[in-house]
C-alpha cells in the first residue's frame, strides 16, 4: 500500500531546501553526535547503516568517516538524492537511492538504521518506523531524532507554529525570503546576549548561513510535530523493539533508540 500519495508531508519543499543549503559544514558533526547519543563514533565502525530521509547526506557523511562498512541512504526527492550523491561521492561504500520510508525495500540487512529530523514531519510516523525496523538485523539498533515539546519546544508550538501554518502554504521562494529576514534579528540576538538554554548556546556559535537555514527549515514544512516525552516513546511501542530508551537533546528534542528483537519478526 502506497500511503505516501496521501501524506501531507513536504518532500517537494525539502527538496528545494536541500538544493539551496547543500553543503556539509563542520558544525554538522557535533549535531550528528548529539542527535545519535548514546551512540559514539566507534559504534559505527565496521557497521552497515541505513539513513532514512537522508537529505544532502549530512548524517551519512560522519558514520562513513568513522569507518562504517557501508551506508545506504535514501530520500523521496530527486534534488535531495542528487545533492547526497554529490556530497558522498568520495565514499565508494555509500549507496544513495530514491526511496520512501513508507515503502520498505530491505529486510534484516542493516546493523544500524536511523531517521534524523524526518519522522516528526510525516503524517504516518509509526509506518515509517516500521520500515526502519524491518530493514534492521535482529539485535540491530534503530533510532530516531525528533522535536520535543518540553521547554523551548512549547514556545515554538505556541508562537512559531501559527506562522508556519501560513508560510508552509506560500510559494517556497516567498517563504525563503521571509525566513531570511527573520534570521537577521535572531542572529544578532544570539550573538549579543548570553544564553542559559543549551540549544540557544549552540545556536550562538553558528554562522548566519546556518541560522538562516534553521529558520527556513522551521517555516517550510506542512507538518512539524513537537512531541512530549511519552509521545515520542510511544512511537517505538509494539514495533518489535526492546531495550527502548529516550534521551533529551539540547533541552529541545528527543533521541529514541531501541534494539530489534531477535525472537520476533516485524512484517
Amino acid at each position: 500500500m502506497k500511503i505516501l500519495k496521501y501524506d501531507r508531508g513536504s518532500p517537494d519543499r525539502f527538496g528545494y531546501e536541500w538544493k539551496t543549503f547543500n553543503k556539509i559544514i563542520p558544525n554538522y558533526e557535533d549535531q550528528f553526535l548529539k542527535w545519535s547519543f548514546p551512540l559514539t563514533q566507534k559504534d559505527f565502525k565496521g557497521k552497515s547503516v541505513l539513513d532514512g530521509g537522508c537529505g544532502i547526506g549530512r548524517n551519512s557523511y560522519w558514520p562513513l568517516l568513522y569507518g562504517a562498512k557501508e551506508i545506504l541512504a535514501f530520500d523521496y526527492d530527486a534534488r535531495s538524492v542528487q545533492m547526497a550523491k554529490r556530497n558522498l561521492n568520495q565514499f565508494k561504500n555509500a549507496t544513495i537511492e530514491f526511496g520512501s520510508l513508507y515503502e520498505p525495500k530491505y529486510e534484516n540487512k542493516f546493523d544500524i538504521s536511523f531517521a534524523i529530523g524526518v519522522i516528526h514531519h510525516l503524517e504516518y510516523p509509526r509506518k515509517a518506523i516500521q520500515t526502519l525496523v524491518k530493514a534492521t538485523k535482529p539485535g540491530g539498533i534503530v533510532y530516531i531524532w525528533v522535536y520535543g515539546y518540553e521547554g523551548v519546544g512549547s514556545w515554538v508550538v505556541k508562537y512559531i507554529n501559527p506562522i508556519r501554518k501560513i508560510t508552509s502554504k506560500l510559494p517556497i521562494t516567498v517563504t525563503h525570503a521571509i525566513s531570511y529576514l527573520c534570521s537577521i534579528p535572531l542572529y544578532f540576538y544570539l550573538k549579543l546576549f548570553p544564553h542559559k538554554n543549551a540549544y540557544f548556546k549552540q545556536l550562538s556559535g553558528f554562522s548566519f548561513w546556518h541560522i538562516s537555514h534553521i529558520i527556513f527549515d522551521q517555516l517550510l514544512p506542512r507538518i512539524a510535530n513537537y512531541w512530549k516525552k511519552e509521545e515520542a516513546l510511544s512511537l517505538f511501542e509494539n514495533q518489535g523493539l526492546e531495550d527502548i530508551k529516550i534521551y533529551r537533546t539540547n533541552e529541545i528534542s528527543w533521541t529514541v533508540i531501541g534494539k530489534k528483537k531477535k525472537s520476533k519478526r516485524v512484517d
